[in-house]
Formats: C-alpha cells, sequence, structure tokens
C-alpha cells in the first residue's frame, strides 16, 4: 500500500499544481454552452472533445469518433406561462418543456387539478380530470439524506406524467420541479409517451418549486386556478452524432480494457456545468495526469465521452454494444456525473469480492476525504456494460460520488453554469477519479472471475 499512496499522493499534487479542468469547463460552457442531444452545440462539443484528446498534453495514444444515432428535440422558438388563481388578474410564471414533449400547437389554457400520486388520478375520477391541466405536485423527500434517492423518488411524475393525465383525459401535464430549493427556476429533464400511436401526447412541462407551492396553497384554499401554455417544442428525424473515445495502451494487459468518463450532452438550458461538463473535464485529466507523474498503466485504459445521457443513453448503450461485439473485455469502468462538488467517496455495482477489495483502499484514500465506499448505482453511461458483456466478464462499475446536498439546486436548469463550480473541488473530483482508475488498473482482475456475483 506504501506504493500506492504514493502514487496517490503524486496524482493529488499534479491535478492540485497544473490541472487543466477548470479552464476546460470555462470553454465547455461558455464558448459552446448548452449541447442538447441532435443540437449544433452537441456537435461542436464533440468537435472540441476530439480535439482535446488528440493533442499531445492529453496522455492518449489515439483518439476517435464512434458514430451513435440520437434523437433530436427542440424546445422551439417559444415557451410562454401564465397562471390565474380565482377572479384575479393573469400573472407571467416560468415552465421548462420536458424534453420530448409535444407543443402546445398555439396558446391553450385550462383549469388545474393537483396530485402527487398518479393513484390519486383514479380516486378523483375521470369527470374531474378530462378537460384540466394536471399538476404533479410531489416533492423530492426532504427526510432522506441521499439526494439521489430523494430524486429517484419524485423522478416518475416527470417521466409518465403526462401519459397518466392523457388517460384520464387530461389535457397538459405540469410537474413540480426536482429540486429540493424553494425557487423561481424551472427544471427540465426527459419524459417519454407510450409508443401505441393511438394514444394522445398532451404537452408536458415542469414548474418551479415556487410556483407549483402558490397553485397549492390557492386550491387548498378552495380557489380555482387557471394556467395558459404556449410552448413550440418539436421532435425531429434522428441524427448521427458520436462518442469521442480515446486510448492509452496497456502494458502488462492491452487487450483488457479500463473505461472512465461521462457525457457530453446537456439540456439546453443553463450549460451544463455540474451534469456533466465536470465529469467530462475530470475524465480528460484522468489520463493527462497520470501520464504527467510517469505512471504507465498496466490495462488499456480508454477516456470516453457519452452522446445522449439525457434523453435516450444512446452513447452508453451504443458503446456497450460496439465492446462486446468487438469480444473486448472490459474489466472496469468509472463514472464522473454527479456534479462538481467536493468529492466524499465512490459507488459500487460489482459483486462481493471486488467490493471488498476496493473498500480495502480506504486508508490509502482516507486523507483525501474519500470516506464513502457504498453499493449503488455507478452511472448510466457505463451502466449498458453490466447488460452487454457475457456473464463472467461483466466489469467492476464504479461511480465518483461528491457532496450531493446542493446538487438539485443546479440539475437541468438555468442555474446550471460554470460559475457554480469551485475550481479547486472540481479538481479534487478529478484526483479521486485519476487516484481510483490508479487503483484499479493495479488490480489484477481475472477474467475468470464473476465480478458481480454475490457470494
Amino acid at each position: 500500500l506504501a506504493v500506492d499512496s504514493c502514487q496517490v499522493r503524486s496524482i493529488h499534487d499534479e491535478i492540485l499544481d497544473h490541472s487543466e479542468c477548470y479552464e476546460n469547463l470555462r470553454v465547455l460552457c461558455k464558448d459552446i454552452g448548452h449541447r442538447l442531444s441532435g443540437s449544433e452545440g452537441a456537435e461542436r462539443a464533440i468537435d472540441w472533445g476530439l480535439q482535446v484528446l488528440s493533442g499531445a498534453e492529453s496522455g492518449a495514444d489515439t483518439a476517435w469518433l464512434q458514430p451513435v444515432m440520437v434523437p433530436h428535440w427542440s424546445r422551439g422558438p417559444r415557451e410562454l406561462a401564465w397562471m390565474r388563481i380565482g377572479d384575479g388578474a393573469r400573472q407571467p410564471m416560468r415552465v421548462a418543456a420536458l424534453g420530448g414533449s409535444v407543443g402546445t400547437d398555439g396558446p391553450m389554457a385550462a383549469e388545474v387539478v393537483m396530485v402527487k400520486k398518479f393513484e390519486a388520478l383514479d380516486t378523483l375520477g375521470r369527470e374531474e380530470v378530462e378537460g384540466r391541466i394536471v399538476l404533479f405536485n410531489r416533492a423530492m423527500d426532504p427526510l432522506l439524506i441521499n439526494t439521489g434517492a430523494a430524486y429517484g423518488g419524485a423522478y416518475n411524475q416527470r417521466s409518465r406524467g403526462a401519459v397518466e393525465a392523457a388517460e384520464r383525459g387530461g389535457v397538459a401535464a405540469l410537474v413540480r420541479s426536482l429540486t429540493h430549493a424553494l425557487d423561481s427556476f424551472p427544471h427540465t429533464g426527459g419524459m417519454r409517451y407510450d409508443e401505441d400511436a393511438s394514444l394522445r401526447r398532451v404537452p408536458a412541462a415542469a414548474v418551479s418549486t415556487v410556483d407549483a407551492q402558490k397553485i397549492s396553497d390557492a386550491l387548498k384554499l378552495g380557489e380555482r386556478v387557471w394556467v395558459g401554455l404556449d410552448m413550440g417544442c418539436e421532435l425531429f428525424e434522428e441524427v448521427e452524432q458520436a462518442n469521442v473515445i480515446a486510448q492509452w495502451r496497456g502494458s502488462e494487459f492491452p487487450d483488457r480494457y479500463i473505461v472512465v468518463g461521462g457525457h457530453l450532452d446537456s439540456w439546453d438550458i443553463g450549460e451544463g456545468a455540474h451534469d456533466d461538463g465536470a465529469g467530462i473535464v475530470q475524465s480528460i485529466e484522468v489520463m493527462r495526469a497520470l501520464r504527467a507523474t510517469g505512471y504507465q498503466p498496466r490495462h488499456t485504459l480508454r477516456v470516453v465521452l457519452f452522446i445522449n445521457e439525457e434523453n435516450g443513453n444512446n452513447g452508453g448503450k451504443t458503446y456497450a454494444r460496439r465492446a462486446a461485439e468487438d469480444g473486448l473485455l472490459h474489466v472496469a469502468a468509472v463514472e464522473s456525473d454527479a456534479g462538481g462538488g467536493v468529492p466524499r467517496g465512490y459507488s459500487l455495482d460489482a459483486g462481493d469480492a471486488p467490493v471488498a477489495r476496493i473498500r480495502s483502499w480506504s486508508d490509502g484514500l482516507d486523507p483525501y476525504g474519500l470516506l464513502s465506499f457504498r453499493r449503488g448505482g455507478a452511472g448510466v453511461d457505463i451502466g449498458p456494460l453490466k447488460q452487454e458483456m457475457p456473464a463472467g466478464h461483466r466489469p467492476v462499475l464504479v461511480g465518483l460520488r461528491p457532496d450531493s446536498q446542493r446538487y438539485f439546486d443546479y440539475h437541468h436548469s438555468d442555474r446550471d453554469v460554470f460559475e457554480t463550480i469551485h475550481k479547486r473541488e472540481l479538481e479534487l473530483g478529478a484526483a479521486a477519479l485519476a487516484s481510483m482508475v490508479y487503483l484499479l488498473d493495479r488490480t489484477d482482475w481475472s477474467p475468470e472471475i464473476e465480478f458481480n456475483k454475490e457470494e
């Protein structure tokens, strides 16, 4: 462990003294901006990623693009909303159409009915829902310390609210923004309609927690509330974009791969600084920093900038499918997609033996505040590797876990901008990511081990 500790220290020294993370993130956020799959912004980000990873300073032997078909949805030129409570005047309100939503086909207005769970729609009965806009007003659970779990507990109203409303005659769906913050920023995110073309599709949008609370308070007092919407969003044919891949060939196990990455796309509001610009620049920094310390990897290392995590995960699925088709043995994959906050540890998606081995490194990582080694999901982009690889060859999956308490203040909103990232915290996250990749590379992962087997 003494050798490991020295190299982990060298990684931190190199990144904290010479990191390019912060400047790379500034360019990604300010010069390129938001970059939703299928957009020109995403295309510019792909070109930028390839340029950076092809540079002499990147540490990579080679870099290339892997074609991926992605959805192309546009928010459109207009996104207007208002509310009226009782006999009062119209009040302007902010909304953010959910990704994949249909537009309103011109201005529309209807009375609002509010529920917290889908089952409440059946309790109300179709006569109370038909012709109305349904507000799904279930807040993220404030009692859960794990904010990711709180997000997951409220997520289905965003992903499926429009379908549930339409099935009962609703004309649109509004969803309380998925954030603990009480503010006036709507938080967008993905939604899906059922594939059955005969089912009616209604518009869906997020409202800020402040507006959701205002509507809720009025309805509880017995007031009637109307909302008007005018949204010009539209779904186009799929387009071809790409994952960006860079590789550094291993010295001992060149045919065994360790992947580190994040997702290059972001939503089309804000700048995607936390989600997932931070993970992108941290992943790029891993290879640069390891090369700068004079390290030679035993396994072949890959940095992958995945496209289309936000509204389809086609980048992650394509990478895993191609790896399986090509017979590439991936022994481990690491992802950073939880924001640019100070790192607290890692989430581990693997069998009992690999988890025990990774937890044995805790003493060497403790001085850097990396204290948590909990089991759980490691990341959306690398998740398909677990499904696509044959049993017995499934990789160990690891997710970097920064402090999450303020992450959902920014997530999917106009607030997710470069200025909300702290330079030192971003760099500490990059060092934590690189340290994990180094320790995974130092380990002999036999391809005969069923890495995800429960013992």
